[in-house]
């Protein structure tokens, strides 16, 4: 992909803040950049595919529905990595997977319906991998508002 031209870094911005709750948040935010709907589709498609959007969708907040989120940490043989990797990323309330230079060198958030269910995935991922889950509950939240400038 060629480099962000203004259209797509106003994009990338609006982006990371709320979109509007609309029957049709996009068409509203393509009228607000100058876009028609389809226009402003095809460049988040085309970002995503670039890579230059790694993820994009909605962010739940999972105590405030009753649920929970979880950060767990796993000491992965390197040779074992990618299969782990793999099988951890196919259970649905894995929100987020990270690679560290570390001795535990997988980290991933759970994010579930049911504070039971972080016990219940953390253990089935236990089973099926044959390695620890080390779990780190949330203690105390703290909201960051991160962002990235385009």
């Amino acid at each position: 992909m060629n480099p962000l031209d203004a259209t797509d870094r106003a994009l990338v911005n609006a982006l990371q803040d709320d979109l509007p709750l609309t029957h049709r948040p996009f068409a509203a935010l393509a009228e607000h950049l100058g876009l028609t709907e389809n226009a402003l589709l095809d460049r988040v498609k085309a970002l995503r595919q670039a890579g230059v959007l790694t993820r994009f969708g909605p962010f739940f907040d999972a105590a405030a529905m009753g649920g929970a989120f979880c950060l767990c940490a796993m000491s992965v043989p390197p040779e074992e990595f990618e299969t782990v990797m793999t099988r951890v990323n196919a259970h649905p309330e894995v929100a987020h997977n990270y690679e560290r230079t570390h001795r535990l060198n997988m980290w991933f958030v759970l994010a579930t319906e049911t504070p039971d269910e972080i016990t219940d995935t953390a253990d089935a991922i236990e089973r099926e991998t044959g390695l620890s889950v080390h779990r780190f509950p949330k203690l105390q939240e703290f909201f960051v508002g991160f962002r990235v400038a385009a």
